[in-house]
């Protein structure tokens, strides 16, 4: 940006080096020479402080091709920016719209079959399976310690319940784990897709 800048105020500045030079030189060549310039138009020109023609149109071709690179550098930019701006408008999510459920099973066998029925019946979009996460808990009176294995399970929020149901009728536990969190924020073409996979 600072960049974009210094050459915007290099072209348009008449007070850099090269400008005054071209002046002097171009004054000093309208006086000198003999030209085919008309010399009453030239000491009509300098009688107004005009700056000669030729001053004028260096300017302006200069500019003209400042102009053209800057426009050539922000094309990118403008680009991606754009971009960014038509994908967040596309894709806008509703906090709480999705949620992340949570199932614990004895063992990997259970825990992919479950995994694999809940996303062939369109009750989620992914299933993670953890290994060998370490449970405390109480169960009737007394104090275990069990290995297990995780499902981490992406849905819609209104899916929760049925999701539950399919859990509790094919789960070998007598008491299964299902709990879910909303998902306030994420990747936005990543919620977007859970919202594909998982039907209303």
């Amino acid at each position: 940006m600072r960049l974009l800048i210094f050459l915007i105020v290099l072209s348009f500045s008449p007070t850099n080096v090269s400008d005054v030079r071209e002046i002097h030189h171009l004054k000093h060549l309208t006086i000198s020479s003999t030209s085919s310039v008309n010399p009453t138009h030239r000491q009509t020109a300098m009688q107004f402080g005009l700056p000669p023609a030729e001053t004028v149109q260096g300017r302006l071709l200069k500019a003209f091709f400042v102009t053209v690179f800057l426009s050539v550098l922000m094309l990118p930019l403008l680009r991606t920016v754009g971009l960014r701006a038509f994908s967040m408008a596309s894709e806008a999510y509703s906090s709480g719209t999705h949620s992340a459920a949570f199932v614990t099973c004895p063992n990997d066998t259970v825990a992919k079959d479950l995994a694999r029925g809940i996303v062939e019946k369109k009750l989620a979009a992914c299933v993670n399976i953890v290994p060998k996460i370490t449970s405390i808990y109480e169960w009737q009176g007394k104090i275990e310690e069990d290995s297990e294995v995780l499902l981490m399970i992406k849905t819609r929020s209104t899916k929760i319940p049925a999701l539950a149901e399919y859990v509790r009728s094919n789960h070998p536990y007598e008491v299964a784990e299902v709990i879910s969190l909303p998902i306030d924020q994420g990747n936005p073409p990543y919620l977007k897709w859970i919202g594909d996979i998982v039907p209303e």
